[in-house]
């Protein structure tokens, strides 16, 4: 996900006092139209991933003992400006639920009217589960990177698929408004793996999936030699998975 360089803005008395313990902010896109469908949104971006993945364009966040480019005051300062403009805020990364500053950072931004939205990998089911059961968040994207036998082929942690689809399993139980998106990497996905696994969310009750274009600039080595001439439907065809939308890169 392309991240726009957050302005720091000044505090505002308006804004809800901050927790103890603050999330570490990676990064501030002050409007988008796409992240959440159908919804304007801010999107504010924790710092720090535990996967390394290979299609991964963000190293920068990967970190968590990296310091923030911003203090959450001045997220919620800008933010406490913004209540009747926007609709919601999302918490992306990196990955949002390794924060233990999340909760409450939702906490603070439902306490200024926004619903809230998380774009996650789904890393701790239990997190995502209590997050869900609480009511914190209207919205998820969740990200579902390949079949869950091969996993560790994106994300380098073999045991991270069972994390991943244990997530979607809490996602589909807890009837919470939702997207499934698989970004589609010609180094590691096959057709017919993109078949298997569009097939099998199918079959789960996924309702909204999206296949994303993987960008040429991933971590990986050699990984924009692999993308010579490639396009999302060099890989899986327009035919195939009919009812699965797609995002260019």
């Amino acid at each position: 996900m392309t991240m726009t360089q957050p302005t720091v803005t000044i505090p505002c008395c308006s804004a809800p006092a901050p927790s103890a313990v603050a999330p570490t902010v990676a990064g501030l896109v002050k409007m988008s139209t796409v992240d959440w469908p159908g919804k304007l949104a801010a999107v504010v971006f924790l710092q720090g991933c535990p996967w390394r993945c290979t299609y991964c364009h963000n190293d920068a966040i990967l970190d968590p003992r990296a310091p923030g480019i911003m203090s959450w005051t001045a997220v919620t300062d800008f933010l406490a400006r913004r209540r009747g403009l926007l609709d919601g805020v999302i918490f992306s990364g990196g990955e949002p639920t390794l924060s233990t500053a999340l909760p409450a950072a939702i906490d603070q931004v439902r306490g200024l009217g926004f619903q809230v939205g998380l774009h996650t990998g789904g890393p701790w089911p239990r997190r995502l589960e209590r997050l869900l059961a609480d009511g914190k968040v209207d919205w998820v994207g969740l990200d579902i990177k390949h079949l869950p036998e091969k996993y560790g082929d994106v994300t380098g942690v073999a045991s991270s698929g069972r994390a991943a689809w244990r997530s979607l399993e809490a996602v589909l139980a807890s009837g919470v408004d939702h997207e499934v998106r698989t970004t589609v990497d010609p180094t590691v996905h096959s057709s017919a793996d993109i078949i298997d696994l569009g097939t099998r969310l199918r079959v789960m009750g996924v309702q909204r999936h999206v296949l994303q274009e993987a960008r040429p600039d991933g971590a990986a080595a050699n990984h924009e030699s692999a993308f010579d001439g490639w396009s999302l439907s060099d890989t899986i065809p327009t035919r195939e998975l009919p009812w699965a939308d797609r995002r260019a890169a």
